[in-house]
């Protein structure tokens, strides 16, 4: 491995950038009177700091150019290595009944921008490990090595391929700018400015600043943290519920589109795209159907148009803030809800989930399949809009869902042997996977109740899904080192 020093000066950088992260919430300690917590973060970020400079300062004379087989490898290890420290502060502030175990799931559900939480008692906690918790899930949601190689030239020509390992879909040669680091700034400024917006809304219907920014760090990055047991239920003012369901359907859209939208000032172009069409689809169904259910059954409330239309955009998009506990309700719904995250948001969002592109290739492949049994000589390309699909990239399709469904079934039945219950091992499985968080039976509220094993083997579960499986168990493989 001759690039091996070189991969670890990075790696000491990246940390060193992630340590301001950990500093930070120990200014809003100071400004809330949290003396403990002054400490906890300052130590943590200090540690993480010092560490990465020392991996820095060890290989700060070596230099080379980033191979693909490095990005992979940054990227794999710095997730890791990640959510370790980052769970630091959790394990650090004594929280009642929440071991190591429990701090590191919950780094990893905050980076991963899962959302399935095992803290209790949100509402009494420390508003500087409130927004700790949620500033994870902002920085994971656009991804902090893309963030990196925005803002660090150190990276500079190499960038491509750690923008390659860490965005999500299966086309990630699509470049906005000619430059690798011009396309993550312009994708930092769009999620940025997103997250403005979507904080200023939040407090105009209602929140404080601190819940205000809060919850749009967590509804921007399709994360679903609260800083309220109760989440989005916390908040009875229906205007604040629709303000959400806006910004995550745009936010599970291609942040691509968005940044195209800004610079031309053509907003066309979002329905002329076949992924977001699909994905439009796919909600204004699940909620039309949510509501026509509940209706059927006599689950009426006040507010269940709002509630029907926010838990399928909110499910759906695999944010998982809840207005109510779903799995209460017919269950047809919540199995619905459940298979509609499994598709997830678009490809080059902050959502989870198979994503809606690979879904619509498949689709059309399997519609191709049967043309051919028809007219067996017939030649027949997947088309996406008026492009045809490079048959290479349909091969990546098949191969990531085939790989998806052993994992999830690998992962079921794991569940399983943990003696937890089918529905509760299913829907944990499909909630972590997909990066949605809340689940169905006892992980319906929380993850608490699960034993060490079952949460150890949903981080990595949560770690699949963020970094799309390939990248994850590439570094598995012998004949990758090999190489």
């Amino acid at each position: 491995m001759p690039l091996l020093p070189y991969t670890t000066k990075i790696l000491g950088t990246l940390l060193m950038f992630f340590s301001v992260a950990q500093i930070l919430p120990g200014f809003l300690a100071y400004f809330y009177n949290e003396e403990e917590y002054i400490y906890n973060f300052i130590y943590t970020g200090f540690t993480t700091f010092f560490i990465g400079f020392l991996m820095y300062f060890l290989a700060k004379k070596r230099k080379g150019d980033l191979r693909t087989k490095d990005g992979f490898i940054i990227t794999v290890f710095f997730w890791t290595v990640l959510a370790i420290f980052g769970s630091f502060p959790f394990f650090l502030a004594n929280l009642e009944d929440v071991s190591y175990t429990d701090a590191l799931f919950e780094s990893i559900s905050g980076l991963t921008t899962t959302g399935a939480t095992v803290l209790v008692g949100l509402d009494e906690m420390s508003k500087s490990l409130l927004f700790y918790r949620q500033f994870l899930q902002w920085l994971g949601g656009m991804g902090i090595i893309v963030l990196a190689v925005a803002v660090l030239p150190l990276l500079g020509v190499g960038g491509m391929q750690l923008y390659k390992a860490e965005t999500p879909g299966p086309m990630k040669d699509a470049k906005l700018t000619p430059r690798i680091t011009e396309t993550a700034k312009a994708l930092w400024f769009v999620y940025l400015t997103m997250t403005v917006m979507c904080a200023t809304l939040y407090k105009i219907f209602g929140m404080s600043w601190f819940d205000a920014v809060c919850h749009a760090f967590s509804t921007i990055s399709i994360g679903g943290f609260s800083t309220h047991d109760a989440s989005f239920a916390h908040f009875e003012e229906t205007s604040l519920r629709w303000t959400a369901v806006v910004f995550m359907v745009v936010s599970g859209i291609n942040f691509a589109l968005h940044y195209i939208a800004w610079t031309k000032k053509r907003a066309l172009h979002y329905f002329y795209d076949s992924e977001v069409k699909l994905y439009l689809s796919i909600l204004t169904t699940t909620a039309l159907i949510t509501y026509l259910t509940l209706y059927v059954s006599e689950e009426i409330s006040n507010n269940m148009l709002a509630d029907s239309v926010f838990q399928a955009v909110s499910i759906g998009t695999t944010t998982g803030y809840l207005t109510s506990n779903y799995a209460n309700w017919p269950l047809f719904v919540p199995i619905m809800l459940l298979s509609a995250a499994f598709i997830g948001a678009c490809a080059g969002s902050t959502g989870g989930g198979i994503k809606v592109i690979r879904t619509l290739v498949l689709m059309r492949q399997g519609v191709g399949e049967i043309t051919k049994l028809i007219h067996p000589n017939a030649v027949v390309s997947i088309k996406l809009g008026k492009k045809s699909l490079d048959p290479r990239v349909a091969e990546s399709v098949w191969g990531f869902f085939s790989l998806y469904v052993a994992i999830f079934v690998v992962l079921l039945m794991f569940m399983l042997s943990q003696s937890n219950d089918f529905l509760t091992s299913f829907s944990a499985v499909g909630a972590t996977l997909n990066n949605l968080g809340p689940g169905l039976g006892e992980v319906s509220n929380n993850y608490k109740g699960l034993n060490d094993a079952s949460k150890l083997g949903l981080c990595l579960a949560m770690l699949l899904g963020r970094l799309e499986i390939f990248t994850l168990l590439l570094v598995f493989t012998p004949a990758f080192w090999r190489s």
